[in-house]
């Protein structure tokens, strides 16, 4: 999945999108979870490998107060959700990272807790950064509730009566998460820890089964609360509508770094999912059952659209955009595959040229659906050695390198950054909370400590040091005499071998939109929902409609 082969000996090379369309902000912006979305992924596993769920603590008092323990008990080990709940007043409730008080905290553990386990967790969690957890802790977490809707939900339940659906609709979650953090943060188990775990390999896996967990918690809360107000006349969530509720998650700019700093991940991320839309426009014909799916796919993203709601600017007219383009897809869908060949093919580019960015990836995502056997093994894929390219080759002539340079990075060398609205922006981490923000370089202070994430620039700029350079032909003597362009040397040499290691846009530039880069990577996590609150933050859901651990191999869990 690294390298691109010749048309001659790569039958799909016709079919892949190459990176110049698909690694650009704006159709990253409007990226759609799918069949390989890390979340879809551990389902489809847990399921496959029969795993078993129970809830053998559960701790919690009348006002809502006390721990619970939820495990996943698979073929070789066991994990289990730690949840702490807390008595939070309104005015303590914050999304913000700054916020020291939650309606409840979590932990992965990593195996089952003993009771001496939970006292210290009990002691270290609900802190969060200001706690200590160990390499027992897989990943720590926090969440609030949605406050109308858990307390609609809990007056109906009590009251003997269902939720109201069109509530639920319309949020979609009794908790959001503020935060999930994991490989190393805090004293949590690094990645190295898991990466030779085949349950956890791929990507996010221990974070994905956190919030999995988390989710069954948030409804067991809520009928908890109703029965200890309701009495024997409370009762208990209706499917059908706890299937609805998702986890919720508000998240800004800690995460867009993300998809700059690993470029070899992201390469794979993208390149498994352009693999797997090439393997299905490759089918020289289109079964019934897929076709059947393929309906399917389409009345559940309309039925998702129905209840998608945004009031950024930017979102409302993307979610306009899909309302129009799944009718067309609709329309179109009436009348295929007819009888030409290829006909997946034929849908997709008829896609490309009718419809909008979000339409396309929408499709995209619909096309997959009903290849399984097809595509999922990529899903394998997906994870990264990040560190096998990270020594530099110093022994690179210097002529390859201004040829690679040109090749790879000519969409960098097309900016003018000279113009003050190329460079408006600066990356940086914040004193406080230590989290990435973006600044205004001509009206703020603080470039000086600027983070080297305008990829663009710093290739721009390697190229017209390499132009005015009159020493030796090898990397090395260069390197030597200009260190501040290893960074770049590097970023060269991965992506030599990854077409989709980097973003091709600049992001420092005054319209660049830092939701672009939240929404590509939540769709591979697997979100939903996704509503932009600014250009800076959203709110998202997870696991919506997806099974619960009791129902997971009971249902359909694709």
């Amino acid at each position: 999945m690294s390298g691109r082969a010749s048309a001659a000996d790569d039958p799909l090379s016709e079919f892949r999108r190459p990176p110049d369309t698909v690694m650009r902000l704006a159709r990253m912006g409007s990226a759609h979870p799918m069949r390989l979305s890390f979340l879809r992924v551990l389902l489809r596993r847990l399921r496959a490998e029969n795993w078993r769920f129970d809830r053998p603590v559960w701790d919690i008092d009348a006002k809502g107060v006390g721990r619970a323990v939820y495990r996943a008990i698979g073929p070789a080990r066991t994990y289990s959700l730690v949840a702490f709940a807390h008595d939070l007043p309104d005015h303590m409730r914050s999304d913000r990272v700054i916020a020291t008080a939650w309606d409840a905290t979590f932990c992965l553990f990593d195996g089952t807790p003993t009771p001496a386990d939970l006292d210290r967790l009990q002691a270290n969690v609900p802190l969060q950064e200001a706690g200590r957890i160990t390499q027992s802790e897989l990943s720590l977490s926090r969440a609030n509730r949605s406050v109308r809707l858990f307390a609609h939900v809990v007056a109906r339940l009590a009251a003997g009566r269902q939720p109201d659906a069109d509530e639920i609709d319309a949020v979609g979650y009794l908790m959001r998460t503020t935060a999930v953090y994991g490989s190393g943060k805090f004293g949590a188990a690094d990645r190295g820890v898991l990466a030779a775990r085949d349950e956890m390999r791929g990507p996010f896996q221990a974070e994905m089964l956190s919030v999995w967990l988390t989710r069954a918690f948030t409804v067991d809360l809520a009928e908890h609360l109703a029965k200890a107000e309701g009495g024997a006349g409370a009762v208990r969530m209706a499917p059908d509508l706890r299937r609805r509720l998702g986890v919720g998650n508000s998240t800004g700019l800690g995460m867009a770094p993300f998809l700059i700093r690993h470029p070899v991940l992201v390469n794979n991320w993208i390149a498994a999912r352009e693999e797997a839309l090439a393997r299905v426009r490759a089918q020289p014909g289109a079964t019934p059952e897929t076709v059947d799916a393929l309906a399917a796919a389409l009345a559940a993203a309309q039925a998702n659209h129905a209840h998608w709601r945004s009031d950024h600017p930017a979102q409302t007219a993307r979610l306009a955009d899909l309302g129009r383009d799944l009718g067309l897809i609709g329309t179109y869908l009436a009348a295929w595959p007819g009888t030409g060949e290829r006909p997946w093919d034929a849908l997709w580019r008829w896609g490309e040229d009718t419809l909008s960015l979000e339409g396309q990836e929408a499709l995209l995502a619909m096309m997959l659906e009903p290849h399984g056997p097809l595509v999922d093994g990529l899903a394998d894929c997906m994870d990264a050695d990040e560190t096998a390219d990270f020594r530099i080759d110093g022994t690179r002539s210097l002529a390859d390198v201004r040829s690679a340079l040109a090749h790879h990075y000519g969409w960098a060398m097309a900016r003018d950054y000279d113009d003050p609205a190329e460079v408006e922006r600066f990356w940086y981490v914040s004193e406080e909370k230590l989290e990435p923000r973006l600044g205004d370089r001509f009206a703020e202070a603080g470039s000086a400590l600027e983070l080297p994430l305008c990829i663009g620039w710093h290739a721009a700029a390697m190229a017209g040091a390499l132009a005015d350079w009159t020493g030796t032909g090898r990397l090395a003597e260069f390197l030597l005499a200009h260190p501040e362009h290893r960074l770049m040397a590097r970023r060269l040499q991965m992506a030599a071998t990854r077409p989709y290691a980097e973003i091709r846009d600049n992001l420092i530039a005054a319209d660049m939109l830092p939701i672009d880069l939240l929404r590509c990577k939540l769709a591979f996590f697997g979100a939903t929902r996704f509503d932009p609150r600014s250009d800076r933050w959203v709110r998202i859901a997870l696991f919506q409609n997806m099974p619960y651990p009791d129902e997971l191999n009971a249902r359909d869990a694709s």
